[in-house]
């Protein structure tokens, strides 16, 4: 008997907003390496995050120069103990803040230097958010060339744009109050859906400019080496497998749009079938089943979680 080719496997990590209360209660409390990867980060930042993403509030982790580092260090936390495992992807993606992981799964980054951005690249967020206020809204149950028409016309003297092609029918738009309210009534008359985003700013939009120059020049000085797997990056939607090109990435990617359903496409045309959600949330598993039903994609952001998934991977 022929045996069959194993499918492919992909990480995905999920961005901010999808941490939640006790998100690494597990990971500290019964996993080795995470409790000192969490103790290495609070080392690093001057923070208890340990005591942040076990015990800590909620006011805490919305903040976003607390959340995009707690997030990370979650994500990459159950990436180690996934390899621990024995379990190695051939692809590795992440959506906003979770591309961040997703370098350092690839071992283009290493931890302390991502945590350091992360941290900077959260409170620069922070602060344009404040000197230019803006707003995030996902769009349900309108297609891509639709939305993008209404942010056109409801821009007038405003920002407002497309920020994230998440899945068929929903898309994350970003800019200043005045046009997001436009859209909203865009939206609603061409009987779509629109939630608002709990969110400090307008992410991945030109609000976004002055952050992204500063970030840049962080971007340009960390030390980086290839990645030793492909990288399928938020901007291009397209494999990246060499220092510069993963420089760019990083660098743009405030401003850009994240192309979450294209490079979810791109990993499935590559023979990626199976995905693993590293980190805490079901987002990216929800967006991924609804970009294709022909691949399957899981959470691994509790025990249970991973022992399901590794039980899918080693039957």
């Amino acid at each position: 008997m022929v045996s069959q080719p194993r499918p492919g496997l992909a990480f995905v990590f999920p961005g901010q907003a999808s941490q939640r209360l006790g998100m690494a209660a597990e990971l500290i409390a019964r996993e080795p390496t995470g409790r000192s990867l969490f103790q290495q980060a609070g080392t690093l930042l001057g923070l208890n995050l340990a005591e942040i993403c076990t015990i800590g509030g909620e006011e805490l982790l919305t903040r976003t120069d607390v959340a995009q580092p707690a997030l990370l260090t979650t994500c990459v936390a159950w990436c180690a103990v996934l390899r621990e495992r024995g379990t190695a992807p051939q692809v590795v993606a992440g959506h906003s803040l979770g591309e961040f992981s997703a370098w350092v799964a690839a071992g283009a980054l290493e931890f302390e230097d991502a945590l350091r951005l992360v941290r900077r690249r959260g409170e620069l967020m922070a602060d344009a958010g404040a000197r230019r206020p803006g707003g995030m809204a996902a769009v349900i149950g309108l297609g891509d060339e639709q939305v993008e028409r209404i942010c056109q016309r409801a821009a007038a003297a405003d920002i407002c744009v497309v920020a994230n092609y998440n899945s068929p029918g929903q898309v994350v738009v970003s800019g200043e109050p005045p046009a997001l309210q436009r859209v909203t009534e865009a939206v609603k008359a061409a009987h779509g859906r629109v939630i608002p985003l709990r969110v400090s700013g307008a992410f991945h939009s030109p609000l976004m400019e002055d952050a992204a120059h500063a970030f840049a020049e962080l971007v340009s000085a960390v030390p980086m080496s290839p990645p030793r797997i492909p990288v399928v990056v938020n901007v291009t939607a397209e494999p990246v497998t060499e220092v510069e090109p993963a420089r760019h990435a990083m660098a743009s990617q405030m401003t850009s749009p994240v192309l979450w359903t294209a490079s979810t496409r791109r990993m499935i045309a590559d023979g990626i079938r199976l995905f693993a959600e590293v980190g805490p949330g079901q987002v990216l598993t929800g967006l991924i089943e609804r970009i294709s039903s022909d691949v399957r994609a899981l959470p691994v952001g509790t025990l249970a979680e991973m022992e399901a998934f590794l039980q899918e991977w080693n039957p």
